[in-house]
């Protein structure tokens, strides 16, 4: 059973998806509710001007908590801020899904967070990975994709694990994913459900042209290189769903697992199976019974 931790009175961070109205408005009650605890709130990224509310000073070394308001894509965002610096992410779910938030957005939800703040948290640590391409690094808590564009024909890709070859196949791009990734993307082109404290990365191939290229599993110390001898293919590096790059015939992509953990803030220890049926409806029945 893990322990609870106590944060020490400080500085929350918050980080909105400020498109969402619905964000912005538990934005500003979020931040009530955080100086109700007794500590100060910084916004990331100038954020605090946009929704018309104080803005405490602070930085991200010392915070105690980084609470994220909007969807999945809003706590992928702020992982970048969060994961150097050790602080836990709390998500508040104003989007559809929420798989890795951990409270919505309502004003009777975010209760959740003042008694977290004032009692103390669980922390989950997240394997999170970081790409490297051209003298530039790329961090991803769910997944790092190659994937071809601007064109319907097939492109050949290599896989190398720890320098040797896994396959060579043509495809329309490969994920490597955490196991956090492999509830998202990775789950979707047909790879497998890894537990979060599995210390693996999955590889997946995107529409392989090939009867027998099934996802693989490998452990989260090996490095992963993502190549194509394609010459007129234009093939994108996408870092948790963000295009960040672009993959040419003489370069090469290196994936290896970040060197800290990213770790989020729980009410109470995750329990995984739970979440799955609740967000994923994974053991659901293919028919409801009648009632």
């Amino acid at each position: 059973m893990l322990d609870a931790v106590r944060p020490k009175t400080g500085t929350v961070l918050l980080y909105v998806d400020l498109e969402r109205e619905r964000a912005r408005v538990a934005a500003v009650e979020t931040a009530r509710v955080v100086r109700e605890a007794g500590f100060a709130v910084a916004f990331c990224d100038d954020q605090a001007g946009e929704l018309g509310v104080a803005n405490d000073p602070g930085v991200p070394a010392g915070a105690s908590l980084l609470v994220t308001i909007g969807g999945d894509g809003t706590l992928l965002r702020a992982a970048q801020i969060a994961a150097p610096h050790g602080i836990p992410l709390f998500g508040v779910n104003t989007g559809r899904l929420g798989f890795l938030t951990e409270v919505d957005g309502r004003p009777q939800e975010l209760v959740g967070l003042l008694a977290l703040l004032r009692a103390g948290f669980y922390v989950d640590e997240r394997t999170a990975l970081v790409a490297e391409l051209a003298g530039r690094s790329f961090f991803a808590l769910n997944d790092i994709v190659i994937r071809r564009t601007g064109t319907a024909h097939m492109t050949p890709l290599r896989l190398l694990v720890d320098g040797r070859e896994a396959a060579h196949v043509p495809a329309d791009g490969i994920i490597v994913a955490t196991p956090t990734g492999s509830t998202a993307y990775a789950l979707s082109a047909g790879g497998p459900i890894l537990w979060p404290d599995v210390p693996a990365i999955c590889v997946i191939a995107l529409a392989p042209h090939t009867l027998f290229t099934r996802p693989i599993v490998v452990p989260n110390t090996a490095t992963i290189t993502l190549s194509s001898d394609a010459e007129d293919a234009r093939i994108a590096l996408e870092a948790d769903g963000r295009e960040v790059g672009e993959l040419h015939a003489t370069e090469s992509v290196t994936v290896r697992r970040y060197p800290t953990p990213v770790r989020f803030a729980r009410r109470e220890p995750l329990n995984f199976p739970r979440l799955l049926e609740n967000k994923l409806r994974w053991n659901a029945p293919i028919k409801e019974p009648d009632g």
